[in-house]
């Protein structure tokens, strides 16, 4: 089946194609070009409006749920609603992430994910790359929404049994780099090329750079839930944000981080650096109301998720929103920010090989969108997954 799109403005990473096409086979694309150089006749063509731009597809590394279904449901189902919600909100690939749990829970959600992996997850809907692995070895003081019950020090040999539930699935860690065994699970982690992030850390910024210097590359939900800015001791926020190597996810929902603290952090890192996440859970794309998050009740009201004593419960923020977001907060542009959404992310994960880019040979991962942020058609891996009612 082929797929073309013209008449297109397209977002590649260093350039913005003005009055283009694009031709998509075999689920990537095999051309990007000028419309006076664009074949006539595929399968299925495309007629873009004036103001419909052509984006890469957003890449999730830290999201928990939607639709009503979260990871930590240990069900094949729950992951297939995730990923067919997804797209209505440009996202074309994402990491299902569990939470601090029992491990018997957290290895039952592992094994449900190994069963979507090999069972179905199919081009025309978001693709499931793997695990985040947020808790269970993280601080009680920094524990924000994860049972504190259920939190454990770090252990390697856990670690192990986990990811062989998974199918070897998965790919980032987040931990608090100052607990008892951390600094151990950091070496293997690196030694196995596993991605590790600190966060919900208690750790100092002497403690948070010699873990840097172990391995960690990330910093997970920068400023929530970790160590902060202070003129004595910068954190392992200062940490993440002056170590060149470390990649800083950001919720750029309004509510976890102030506009300007976003602002702050990207003139720190500059767009190479920032990754943007939801940190979603179940109650995105619902109703206002109660859900549960890992035994707990939280209530949505609005743009905010809260436990019942306040505390921040992740959030509901889809990724057209945080790219609106970034750019109405900082001034950066579409072209930057999506980086942060697209190209970074694939950096992280290893994986700009294949996407992360619109690039001829790799997936074709895409998002229509027009210049209010509203998403029309979103392709995952060359099959439409979403249409909407104007396109």
């Amino acid at each position: 089946m082929t797929l073309l799109i013209q008449n297109a403005t397209i977002y590649q990473e260093n350039t913005i194609l003005q009055n283009g096409y694009i031709l998509i086979k075999d689920n990537q694309i095999k051309e990007v070009g000028l419309m006076e150089n664009s074949p006539q006749h595929a399968d299925e063509i495309i007629t873009l409006k004036e103001g419909q731009l052509v984006l890469p597809g957003f890449i999730d590394i830290h999201i928990h749920g939607a639709a009503g279904a979260d990871a930590m449901d240990s069900t094949e189902e729950a992951l297939r609603v995730m990923a067919k919600e997804l797209p209505k909100e440009g996202t074309t690939s994402f990491l299902a992430t569990t939470m601090t749990q029992d491990p018997a829970n957290i290895n039952k959600a592992l094994k449900a994910i190994y069963s979507f992996r090999i069972n179905g997850n199919p081009a025309g809907e978001t693709e499931m790359l793997g695990v985040h692995l947020e808790g269970p070895f993280i601080s009680p003081s920094k524990a924000g929404a994860q049972p504190l019950h259920h939190i454990k020090n770090a252990d390697v040999d856990i670690f192990k049994e986990w990811n062989e539930s998974s199918g070897n699935a998965i790919k980032l860690v987040t931990l608090a780099p100052e607990q008892p065994g951390a600094k151990e699970l950091i070496k293997h982690l690196r030694a196995s090329n596993i991605i590790c992030s600190m966060g919900h850390t208690n750790a100092t910024y002497e403690q948070a750079s010699e873990a840097i210097e172990h391995g960690i590359s990330n910093a997970t939900h920068l400023f929530n839930q970790m160590t902060g800015l202070h003129h004595r001791d910068i954190g392992a926020a200062g940490a993440a944000l002056l170590h060149d190597q470390v990649f800083v996810e950001m919720i750029a929902d309004g509510i976890h981080i102030s506009p300007e603290m976003i602002k702050l952090a990207l003139k720190v890192k500059g767009t190479e650096k920032a990754i943007l996440i939801t940190d979603a859970m179940r109650a995105k794309g619902m109703a206002d109301g109660q859900y549960d998050l890992g035994g707990q009740e939280v209530t949505v009201t609005g743009d905010e998720a809260r436990l019942a004593d306040g505390t921040l419960a992740g959030s509901i923020l889809k990724m057209n929103d945080a790219i609106k977001n970034v750019c109405h907060f900082t001034g950066y542009s579409l072209q930057e920010v999506v980086q942060m959404a697209s190209v970074n992310p694939a950096k992280q994960l290893n994986i700009y090989d294949q996407k992360g880019s619109i690039a001829v040979g790799k997936d074709a991962d895409l998002v229509i969108m027009d210049t209010n942020f509203n998403v029309s058609m979103t392709i995952c891996r060359g099959k439409i997954a979403y249409r909407g009612e104007e396109q």
